[in-house]
């Protein structure tokens, strides 16, 4: 799977501190999320979701501030890896990232979710692809959704900012419209404060109009996750 370069120092410098040994470093996701839990995955998790938060990166934030770590951690690191295979499977040109006990995925004109300037509606390709992420959703329903909105960085911050939050509701109401619960999902949304490319540019602007999903575990899957992993 892809890797995402994660810039901010305090979360290096604590993932250094739990990654540094050689069995971590040979194992699977779900090993490594039992053995960050081991550490202290949740005092850990919720250190850097606090930070990234605050930062470029706020969907990987909230997928390592939900963390709750240990053995259950592992426990529901499986089950993303499951997930975020389904994803990459359906949707090749999304950019999904596993880390912790989270998904992150981006999609942008690339990978088939795209908006034209100005606009927010979800039409023809865009349509295409959320029809199969729905699908994916539905065979994992004990998992949150996240939903952010971005935009480049045309026309004035406020527009954005406004912009942004019709779109992350746009993905949300269309996911919901296709049988997903509107209780598995929030929506936040960012103008043009977190571009992932060049503004300059006519490619970095349609990069940057795009929605961004970080997935959890609920509040069930934990607790089964904790039930089952006990002793």
């Amino acid at each position: 799977m892809k890797n995402t370069m994660i810039k901010n120092t305090s979360m290096i410098m604590a993932l250094a501190l739990v990654m540094s040994c050689s069995t971590v470093k040979n194992a699977n996701k779900t090993q490594k999320g039992a053995a960050i839990g081991a550490a202290g995955g949740a005092v850990i998790g919720g250190v850097l979701g606090n930070n990234l938060g605050k930062g470029n990166n706020t969907a990987l934030g909230a997928i390592l501030g939900a963390a709750i770590g240990g053995a259950a951690g592992g426990y529901i690191g499986n089950r993303m890896d499951r997930q975020a295979e389904r994803i990459e499977e359906e949707i090749p040109g999304a950019e999904v990232t596993r880390v912790g006990e989270g998904i992150n995925v981006v999609f942008d004109q690339e990978a088939g979710v795209y908006f034209d300037t100005n606009k927010a509606n979800v039409q023809g390709t865009s349509a295409e692809t959320l029809d199969k992420l729905a699908a994916i959703f539905k065979e994992y329903p004990k998992s949150n959704i996240l939903v952010e909105g971005h935009t480049d960085s045309a026309g004035s911050e406020e527009y954005n900012m406004g912009l942004s939050q019709q779109r992350a509701e746009s993905v949300s109401e269309y996911l919901m419209a296709k049988g997903i619960a509107a209780d598995r999902f929030t929506t936040k949304w960012y103008g043009e404060t977190q571009p992932r490319a060049d503004n300059a540019t006519t490619e970095g602007k349609a990069k940057n109009r795009r929605v961004e999903l970080a997935i959890v575990a609920n509040e069930e899957l934990k607790e089964e996750a904790v039930e089952l992993t006990k002793g």
